[in-house]
């Protein structure tokens, strides 16, 4: 059995490029829905998830598109009929749906078979430098064996003559098998359009083929769980919170809550917050409920754009999130795992980001059904300031202003 049969076995961490696109597949594949959240809620987000892979497609992030792409005909193909609610989906819905199907069942098989002849490349770019490297050692070796064999004939014969300068055997350094291998443009035919001062620079470099990832992801918007820091960052321009304090001040004033969806566009890995839409909404001072969200879809669709978050005022009270604001952030986080909920307390001048925490705040919510304010137990937290956002302040913010 040759060496480079030893590539075959996962054990080694290295997969054939038939094994990277299973693997992929897999976490494309990985998806679950909640009975829950009602099943146009997933339309909507499907709606999304194609946006945003699209987006990944333009940019050159190949693996990302096709698992987003993967994810959207496992949810519709195989899982949304079995929702307990899906009859109550309109047809105009699933008409939309239907249509988003029969764009994205080619286009994803395309992007299958360019992500395989990528792999391939990759794989025999690391098999061909294996064997370099094998070559070079079986080299030095030889040599070694060599110069030892003349440092002993030397040896023997400086035991006869003293004055007679040592030669010590030499070793070449083999060069380390590479951790990335750069490859010229060809390798990926989609150009790359360049990234902002905000956005983060993506490459044409490669490491070694993939090793196996099955994680699955745990929310439908998130295309990777192998990113580098888990998630994406989040980009809100400063004068978002100006805004809000300005276009809630009537209703502070009166201790009624504001309330508004944060919506934006996916650039190079990074969710930039560009419009703030206020929709029709009734509120009092710990409450805030929004009315006609057919409207807000109907905008963003016309616009492409992904829903990022959301954001509310507590007119008197401190900036937190309550127990009917962790749920109903629940379902923004489910669909979106970098989902923010911004929260301004204009008594005290504060606002703060929030997100519920990954590893405990979020099954605890999913699992909790209990229904308006009722208590929760503070420790472990169930929810966090966001770590993965950054203020931007020369960005704008385009607002939209249903209320008027």
């Amino acid at each position: 059995m040759s060496n480079f049969d030893n590539l075959k076995s996962p054990t080694n961490g290295v997969l054939k490029p038939e094994d990277r696109i299973k693997t992929i597949s897999k976490i494309g594949n990985g998806v679950e829905i909640d009975n829950n959240i009602p099943p146009r809620r997933y339309y909507r987000s499907g709606l999304e998830m194609v946006r945003m892979a699209n987006v990944y497609l333009e940019e050159g992030d190949l693996e990302n598109a096709f698992i987003l792409y993967m994810k959207f005909m496992t949810l519709f193909l195989e899982k949304i009929r079995k929702h307990p609610d899906f009859n109550t989906v309109p047809l105009g819905d699933r008409v939309r749906n239907n249509e988003k199907l029969r764009e994205v069942l080619p286009k994803t098989e395309s992007l299958k078979n360019r992500l395989l002849e990528q792999y391939k490349k990759e794989y025999d770019y690391y098999l061909k430098d294996l064997k370099r490297r094998e070559e070079l050692e079986r080299k030095n070796k030889l040599e070694f064996k060599d110069e030892n064999k003349k440092s002993s004939e030397i040896s023997r014969t400086n035991f006869h003559h003293p004055s007679t300068n040592v030669l010590l055997p030499s070793i070449t350094q083999v060069p380390p098998l590479p951790d990335d291998f750069s490859y010229s443009s060809d390798i990926i035919s989609s150009s790359k359009p360049k990234p902002d001062e905000l956005t983060l620079k993506t490459s044409l470099s490669y490491g070694k083929p993939g090793v196996d990832r099955t994680t699955k992801p745990s929310s439908l918007l998130s295309p990777s769980v192998h990113s580098r820091s888990g998630l994406r960052n989040v980009v809100i321009p400063k004068s978002l919170e100006a805004h809000f304090f300005s276009l809630s001040q009537k209703n502070t004033i009166k201790n009624v809550e504001t309330c508004g969806i944060l919506a934006g566009k996916l650039d190079h890995d990074h969710l930039v917050i560009t419009h703030l839409i206020l929709p029709r909404q009734h509120g009092s001072s710990d409450s805030c409920t929004m009315e006609n969200e057919e409207q807000i879809c109907e905008y963003s669709d016309s616009r492409e754009l992904l829903t990022l978050g959301w954001i509310h005022t507590h007119p008197t009270q401190s900036a937190f999130l309550s127990s009917v604001d962790l749920h109903t952030h629940f379902s923004y986080q489910l669909m979106m795992p970098e989902a923010i909920a911004v929260v301004c307390a204009p008594k005290y001048n504060d606002t703060k980001v929030f997100c519920l925490t990954p590893y405990y705040g979020l099954d605890f919510i999913k699992s909790c059904q209990k229904v308006g304010f009722h208590p929760h137990p503070s420790e472990p937290p169930l929810f966090m300031v966001a770590e993965h956002v950054i203020f931007n302040t020369t960005a704008t913010i385009e607002i939209v202003d249903f209320r008027r």
